[in-house]
């Protein structure tokens, strides 16, 4: 004779354990899943801030508090046009004021010019400011900075000579733009830029798609680091 089949008793503690072990990883992963954007916040915030200076002196000579609206400028192109800073509204723009004459300028391009071919395009635009007043000076400049096996000729180079070095040196041209910032009387530094408080080059500003400064740098900066990487990335992901 078959024996009738028994049924499967469970405890009812091991029931509760389950329940809590179940219950308990739900939190774990519920307060992972807060921890995450939190904590990239948090590396974002501190990257910023670890490349910030004290911001430009816009604020009736002391250092302004960041965010802030940048102040709206027109520049020159090089064919002598016009272009305003809020025409680039809509995209975050790395702003670097810098001049030919700035030896330290000179070895940071290569950086920038590494972040505008890799960040660029409609994530961001870069914009170097040239503190000249010749744009011979400025393409020369160039090409000594991201051509440095390209023999530069001494004393004054007409323009047209300067163009064309700088189109057999960098026939693909730069990947950033860049704009003439001639001084006004004797200084050295460029009208805008003084406007800004700049009393030295380079420095750098941060400028979100709503035209507003988020993040300032005095002196070169390494813009392929990871720091700096995180803190442009921050912005643009926004």
């Amino acid at each position: 004779m078959a024996e009738s089949p028994k049924g499967v008793v469970v405890d009812p503690r091991v029931l509760i354990a389950g329940g809590a072990v179940a219950i308990f990883g739900l939190v774990v992963l519920s307060f992972f899943l807060w921890m995450v954007p939190n904590a990239a916040a948090r590396e974002a915030k501190a990257a910023c801030a670890g490349m910030r200076s004290t911001g430009p002196a816009l604020c009736g000579g002391e250092p302004c508090p960041l965010p802030m609206q940048a102040p709206d400028f027109t520049a020159a192109d090089n064919n002598g046009n016009p272009v305003k800073l809020s025409q680039f509204r809509g995209k975050v723009v790395l702003l670097n004021f810098w001049a030919s004459w700035c030896g330290v300028c000179k070895t940071e391009k290569p950086r920038l010019a590494a972040v505008a071919e890799e960040l660029g395009g409609d994530e961001i635009t870069v914009i170097a400011l040239a503190s000249d007043r010749a744009w011979s000076d400025v393409l020369l400049s160039l090409v000594d900075g991201l051509s440095p096996r390209t023999k530069l000729p001494d004393g004054d180079v007409p323009m047209a000579d300067a163009l064309n070095i700088y189109k057999r040196a960098l026939p693909s041209g730069v990947p950033f733009k860049v704009f003439l910032d001639p001084p006004s009387g004797e200084g050295n530094i460029g009208a805008i830029a003084s406007s800004w408080g700049i009393k030295a080059v380079p420095e750098s500003a941060l400028i979100d798609r709503n035209g507003v400064i988020r993040a300032y740098f005095a002196n070169k900066r390494d813009w392929e680091s990871p720091v700096a990487e995180t803190c442009l990335r921050s912005v643009i992901d926004e």
